[in-house]
């Protein structure tokens, strides 16, 4: 199991809900399991296979019956460990298999990340969707926002498409995450010295501005900068009251005569996290032993819950927190 931002931000009340009936909520979204026993009717699942499962359960709108209730438009909705739905940080769950998918033994030591890449890959997917509207859009350069697990898989996911990759992060290299994201090629800027607008005028317009900042600000500075008919994926779950002062004319003026799009990117469709499963064996070919690298900070057993919190609260260089609930 990983676990994020989004299982401290719950652990400390201020997010989530438990199911009706329960006063508590099993937390753990990233998940990486093996198959126990399977139903009569399953077909496609054996014991013994490993399986990432989905987040998002379906509600009541017109997408959610449709099989796409990560586009959902109710206002309730349910995710497994993060509201209203128990999630997988337990010895055992049970879940219908259209809801897991499979993951080849190659990459069992890396699928709690499979989670985390679905998003990213889900930004693409749509970002390449909406441009299909050019029939001939081909992006060159890319800019990802945020240095974190997000920020490292969305360059991960860009470089594996061609794209020349700019990361930016607010530490100053060099240190764990700006060597990663070299590791692929890409660049890397701390915001401490280089601004977007300077990086921009440096490398040239950005086709496709990826945002895993947690930091609404920055937005706005990214829309400036967004080369004409670019797309700017926004995956930050912002809250709080921030208010910031934009060059708002400027902004509008080269959204509407260049073409620009702004898309979010938030829990994923099942076909996002095939992607990602996709995505990691290429990069276990061209990249062998990175993907392994982000995952830093292990901590071994349900019991050690404590350590876990510990380490997403308070340990500086966590880059990725991951329990082992058991050995396969």
């Amino acid at each position: 199991m990983g676990v994020d931002g989004t299982d401290k931000e719950i652990n400390a009340a201020e997010y989530g809900r438990p199911p009706s009936g329960d006063d508590y909520l099993v937390i753990g979204h990233e998940s990486l399991g093996v198959v126990e026993e399977v139903g009569s009717a399953v077909n496609d699942l054996r014991p013994g296979d490993y399986v990432v499962a989905t987040v998002r359960r379906p509600g009541g709108s017109i997408y959610d019956r449709i099989g796409m209730q990560d586009m959902t438009t109710d206002d309730e909705y349910y995710e497994r460990g993060i509201n209203l739905r128990h999630g997988f940080l337990a010895e055992y769950y049970v879940e219908e298999p259209e809801y897991l998918v499979h993951v080849g033994p190659g990459l069992k030591h890396v699928g709690v990340l499979i989670e985390p890449a679905s998003v990213v890959e889900k930004g693409i997917a749509q970002a390449y969707e909406i441009q299909r509207r050019l029939r001939v859009w081909q992006p060159r350069r890319a800019a990802v926002l945020g240095a974190g697990p997000v920020g490292i898989l969305a360059t991960m996911a860009l470089r594996l498409r061609g794209l020349q990759v700019c990361a930016f992060g607010r530490t100053k290299p060099p240190y764990l995450n700006s060597d990663l994201l070299r590791e692929v090629g890409a660049c890397y800027h701390s915001f401490q010295e280089t601004t977007l607008p300077e990086a921009s005028a440096m490398h040239g317009p950005y086709d496709i501005i990826f945002e895993a900042t947690g930091s609404s600000p920055i937005v706005f500075e990214a829309m400036d900068v967004l080369g004409k008919n670019g797309v700017l994926v926004l995956s930050s779950v912002t809250g709080g009251g921030r208010t910031v002062e934009v060059p708002a004319d400027r902004i509008n003026l080269g959204f509407v005569l260049g073409n620009k799009v702004v898309v979010g990117t938030v829990n994923a469709h099942r076909d996002h996290f095939e992607m990602a499963a996709k995505d990691f064996a290429q990069a276990e070919i061209r990249w062998p032993g990175w993907l392994s690298k982000l995952l830093t900070h292990p901590v071994e057993g349900l019991d050690n819950y404590r350590e876990m919190i510990r380490l997403l609260t308070d340990t500086k260089g966590a880059l990725k927190v991951f329990v082992k609930v058991a050995e396969q």
